[in-house]
């Protein structure tokens, strides 16, 4: 497994509430959330480069989660 960085971050109350129901809502923590949701805003910028086999095991991950 890959070793993730760790930092603080701020935010505002409002915005962590938010956070904090959607992820409720995904089944996720609130920093898995967050993971997600950046990952996901890298990925439609054109930031986000992974292989071909990857990309494969990450949308069926998907597909299984929205089932």
């Amino acid at each position: 497994m890959t070793q993730k960085k760790r930092f603080l971050l701020r935010l505002d109350n409002k915005l962590y509430e938010i956070l904090e129901k959607w992820s409720a809502d995904e089944l996720r923590s609130v920093n898995a959330q967050i993971e997600y949701l950046l990952t996901e805003a890298a990925r439609k910028q054109g930031r986000w480069k992974e292989d071909k086999q990857q990309k494969v095991v990450d949308e069926q991950k998907t597909e299984t989660e929205d089932a």
